[in-house]
């Protein structure tokens, strides 16, 4: 068997060059040597570049991006100034046309090129509400057994880092003719929704193909501000820009009303499932922003806002409803999500956190933990709660996709949702699984007019070695983008002097105590990471009055919730759990490994930031405790999984890289070797 690995695994390999990250390839490994035998495949780029950085990554996460092949892009639709794409008049004829009826709208981050989903909602003439959402649909484009479907299986998802991403499919569907873009047709896939107009209970569902032409392409902020009545941002809406005022003022009046309707529809839903026991987790999410040369410029994390939380409330209740369409038609063979209760036991950091703070949270089930959540806020620190969530977000078991017919119907449940059935429905220009779920709403539709199917379905046991494959895949998506972020945060500092850049120094909240350290939380940054209280020459932390610290001989004592730095020279510093101290940061690099953020507590007092930054870091951490991206931090739960032992420092220089162990890693290789996703689907 053979391994692709980073060159400081330390194979006894033939000559190859200095200073570069290379793709060594394992021939052999003797029982008495503790290091494999290899040879040398190719150069990914210089240690320390971006380019050969992320190529890096995109190696140890068997991530493919080789350019789509000519086969491939001749299975694709043509749009060209000189021959536009246009709606068909069979598709016309076939398809339910909302573009002269409906108010459809997209919300999205800026700069989102591919654009999956978008929303509607109005007014029915018996005074009840329509509630649409509308997905684009991928499989009319995507044909089963197509050059370019077996390419998306095999790639399973869209790979996004932090400065760029890797498309599942070509430009041209996934930027273009799929994308649900403002101003153009498209075709689409649908669920509509009829709702009591007061209660918002549900009264009838329709599913079905659809035309539509989105209205408005929306950016978050956008959105967010019409909600809160600030119009000023209507000059920045390109689709208002050429109106004259009349028409200006009366289309801005049921655009408001549309996302304000939106909105209250959502809090009506997420109530609902919040009623049964849904979570709302805390992850910690950067964004990397970079000026016009591409150079990194700051370290942002994202800022939740309620849009976030209307958008994605529809999203689960669209993907909830077709995950029980395609069971009930389908209950043998239907792609769902589930995702399984946590292991109790992964709760004990965490309960044991809360009770310092003198917060008690019952584990015993989701409904239990979320009411603990909710009721541990400390009003004078409003951070302790978003670290207590994070800390529930660790212990969460991985969603995954799976067939129904491999479990028994109670296993179904989504444990961070609060629902019986869900599954993936409304991304499909970027996930596999959600083109399956299409195809299998689409033959669930076929099967309900009692029409002939015509969509190939995968037997339960095809199905299945799919689902190991795509959560495979996004197990690597994940990791990948959690690389990248943290190789942009090494390299954002990197070129800075700790010791004069003011922007190195910065306020940090202990959150789990070690024996040689704390863990820190940078919430300027979004950066957790160890700060060691004992140093390589065994010299301990002490602070003086003014609260500044210096390296001192000395001895730590680590208690439950705290720990206690007690020089030669009698001088002790306690460190509690949540308290607040000021962190200075650095790079550690490596020629070996990555390199990797270093904490150092300079001084046991919070850091007193300028009035403008402390303004705006509580804007930020007031709004982000009032609102939740719900599905992105329990999808998201393993990214950020932390140390479960002591903090270690002394890695040997050539020791294999840090992480899965060798076993873990061949398992899943002979895991992909006896995968074939290229084969036909099953009936």
């Amino acid at each position: 068997m053979t391994v692709m690995t980073r060159p400081w695994a330390s194979p006894r390999v033939s000559p190859c060059p200095q200073d570069f990250r290379v793709v060594v390839r394992i021939d052999s490994w003797e029982s008495t040597s503790m290091y494999p035998n290899g040879h040398f495949v190719r150069v990914l780029g210089r240690i320390g570049d971006l380019e050969g950085e992320i190529a890096t990554i995109l190696v140890e996460n068997s991530i493919s991006v080789v350019p789509f092949s000519e086969a491939q892009m001749c299975e694709m639709p043509v749009n060209t100034p000189e021959n536009p794409w246009k709606v068909s008049s069979q598709e016309e004829r076939e398809r339910e046309d909302l573009r002269k009826t409906h108010l459809v709208f997209s919300i999205d981050p800026s700069g989102c090129e591919d654009v999956d989903d978008t929303l509607s909602v109005r007014a029915l003439d018996n005074g009840n509400l329509e509630l649409g959402v509308h997905i684009a649909d991928v499989t009319h484009f995507v044909a089963p057994h197509s050059y370019i479907d077996i390419e998306a299986r095999t790639r399973a998802t869209t790979y996004y880092l932090a400065d760029r991403r890797y498309d599942m499919l070509p430009a041209i569907l996934s930027a273009d003719v799929c994308s649900l873009l403002g101003g153009v047709d498209r075709y689409a896939v649908s669920v509509m929704w009829e709702l009591d107009k007061t209660s918002y209970e549900i009264k009838k569902v329709w599913y079905g193909r659809t035309i539509i032409r989105s209205a408005y392409k929306l950016f978050y902020e956008a959105a967010q501000d019409l909600l809160d009545g600030n119009f000023s941002v209507v000059k920045d809406i390109p689709e208002f820009k050429d109106l004259d005022e009349k028409s200006r003022q009366a289309k801005l009046e049921e655009l408001v009303w549309a996302i304000r309707k939106l909105t209250d529809i959502a809090r009506h839903i997420r109530a609902k499932r919040d009623s049964c026991g849904a979570l709302e987790l805390e992850g910690v999410e950067v964004r990397i922003q970079l000026d016009e040369k591409k150079n990194i410029h700051d370290l942002i994390p994202k800022q939740p806002l309620e849009v976030h939380e209307t958008v994605a409330e529809c999203m689960i209740l669209a993907n909830h409803w077709v995950a029980k369409k395609i069971w009930e038609s389908f209950p043998h063979q239907a792609l769902l999500r589930r995702h399984p209760p946590p292991h109790q036991e992964f709760f004990s950091e965490l309960r044991e956190c809360a009770k310092a703070k003198g917060f008690f949270i019952d584990t015993r089930s989701n409904k239990a933990l979320a009411d603990s959540l909710d009721n541990a806020n400390d009003p004078n620190d409003p951070i302790v709660n978003k670290l207590l969530r994070s800390m529930a977000t660790q212990a969460m078991s991985n969603a995954l996709y799976f067939s129904t017919g491999s479990c028994a119907e109670e296993e179904f449940h989504h444990y961070g949702l609060a629902l019986d059935k869900y599954t993936h429905f409304t991304s499909p220009i970027r996930r596999y699984s959600d083109i399956i779920v299409h195809r299998l709403l689409m033959a669930a539709i076929s099967k309900d007019k009692k029409m002939e199917i015509q969509e190939n379905l995968f037997s339960n046991k095809d199905l299945e070695e799919l689902c190991r494959h795509i959560n495979n895949r996004n197990r690597a998506a994940q990791h990948s983008q959690k690389q990248s972020t943290e190789l942009f945060q090494c390299m954002y500092f990197k070129d800075k002097d700790p010791e004069t850049e003011e922007r190195c120094i910065s306020d940090g909240v202990i959150y789990s105590i070690r024996t040689n350290g704390v863990l820190v939380f940078i919430p300027r940054f979004g950066i957790k990471g160890a700060a060691y209280l004992r140093n390589k020459d065994g010299l301990v932390v002490s602070c003086g009055p003014d609260g500044h610290s210096e390296w001192k001989p000395g001895s730590l004592q680590r208690f439950q919730n705290k720990i206690t730095s007690t020089t030669t020279g009698g001088e002790s510093v306690t460190f509690h759990l949540f308290d607040h101290v000021t962190v200075r940061i650095s790079v550690q690099t490596s020629r070996c490994h990555s390199d990797t953020i270093r904490l150092e507590i300079i001084s046991n007092k919070p850091h007193m930031t300028p009035d403008t930054e402390l303004l705006q870091q509580s804007s930020l951490l007031l709004k982000s405790d009032l609102v939740k991206e719900v599905t992105r931090s329990v999808e998201e739960a393993q990214l950020a999984q932390e140390v479960a032992v002591n903090i270690t420092e002394d890695y040997q220089k050539y020791c294999q890289t840090k992480g899965r162990s060798l076993y873990t890693l061949l398992e899943e290789i002979r895991d992909l070797a006896l995968l074939d996703v290229s084969n036909s689907y099953g009936i």
